[in-house]
């Protein structure tokens, strides 16, 4: 499957496109590849394009004062990522959007999105499911973050997201979670330890 087929079928699951449609939407639509390390957004620039990832692993993050980084998103295949208050409002980003691995993506437009929108108001129903599921995340996230431990957390994460803990480095995790690199090694050697002591017990 190509990429523009790709971005098709995932707005496709939430509304009914014709081909017009299809046709106006991968009018605007760009195919870019990216390295490791590349960044597409960074503090102080406009971000002029959100970002579906057809392949690969991408995150976005702030740094703070004191120079330490917070993950914000972690986004593979079929996710979108971006500096959003920064595109929807056309301002300079305040974060760092990253490849974690060679990456291919779809990006759109900020000025030739809106005037699809205008034109085609079914983009803006999808737009409008998509931002609620979005905004339903946010929150499920923040609420995990202030009532569970550490510990939970990471269970959670690895419970949801197998597919990135596989793909990204620890620390990035760390930052995800809101833990030190130092806390999560610590959590991530007590269950390698519970689990070689579970498995000898069974053996016996």
């Amino acid at each position: 499957m190509d990429a523009l087929k790709a971005i098709i079928n995932h707005i496709s699951k939430f509304v009914d496109l014709t081909d017009e449609e299809i046709k106006a939407y991968t009018s605007i639509a760009r195919i870019t590849k990216v390295r490791k390390k590349q960044f597409i957004v960074q503090p102080g620039f406009v971000c002029k394009y959100k970002s579906y990832i057809f392949e690969g692993v991408l995150r976005s993050y702030l740094i703070d004062t004191g120079g330490q980084d917070h993950t914000i998103l972690i986004g593979i295949e079929d996710w979108w990522i971006s500096d959003y208050a920064s595109f929807i409002f056309q301002e300079p980003a305040t974060l760092f959007v990253e490849a974690l691995e060679d990456s291919i993506l779809v990006q759109i437009d900020h000025n030739a999105e809106q005037q699809l929108l205008r034109e085609y108001p079914k983009f803006e129903h999808f737009l409008r499911i998509s931002w609620e599921r979005g905004l339903a995340y946010s929150q499920k996230r923040v609420l995990t973050n202030l009532s569970k431990s550490a510990e939970a957390r990471y269970d959670d994460f690895l419970e949801r997201y197998p597919k990135i803990v596989q793909r990204v480095p620890q620390y990035v995790i760390a930052s995800y979670l809101g833990i030190s690199r130092e806390l999560l090694s610590k959590i991530r050697h007590g269950k390698v330890h519970k689990n070689r002591k579970t498995s000898h017990e069974v053996l016996k």
